[in-house]
């Protein structure tokens, strides 16, 4: 569910859990885009024969794609009106806990811990968890920082 907020609103959210969104499964081939995208072909991920023999037993996605589908996924939780700029401004903290294999379906949560006024807007700062459906461990943690300017 998509909480929406007006920009003059944002500091209300600090300490809000926004929920979970919905599944998004990671294809071989978003897999192998990333992959032309950053020149990283280890073949862990783009592998699928060999990477079936090897420690994950499937070919896994780049720990940086998984982070990077925060952003489909934050669209899916936060929408701030009036904001005419969005920017995402950094990273705190982010492990790669466990490993997503080809194939998976995952979600994202986010709580946002805490909420300041920056020069024409509101710098935001979330705990996300990324996690793989059905696996013990989360995929990802971390700490990203939001700008929205006015």
């Amino acid at each position: 569910m998509t909480t929406t907020v007006s920009l003059g609103e944002l500091p209300g959210l600090a300490g809000r859990d926004l929920g979970w969104t919905g599944y998004r499964e990671v294809t071989q081939e978003q897999i192998n885009t990333f992959a032309d995208a950053t020149d990283d072909h280890q073949w862990i991920h783009v592998d699928p024969e060999r990477a079936a023999n090897g420690p994950f037993r499937a070919p896994i996605a780049h720990g940086f794609l998984t982070v990077s589908l925060a952003i489909p996924f934050w669209s899916d939780l936060l929408e701030v009106t009036g904001a005419e700029t969005k920017v995402n401004y950094g990273l705190d903290k982010v492990r790669f806990v466990s490993p997503v294999r080809v194939g998976a379906k995952i979600r994202m949560k986010a709580q946002v811990t805490e909420v300041t006024e920056i020069s024409g807007g509101f710098q935001i700062g979330v705990d996300q968890v990324i996690e793989a459906d059905g696996e013990t461990k989360p995929a990802v943690v971390a700490h990203s920082l939001y700008r929205f300017y006015a």
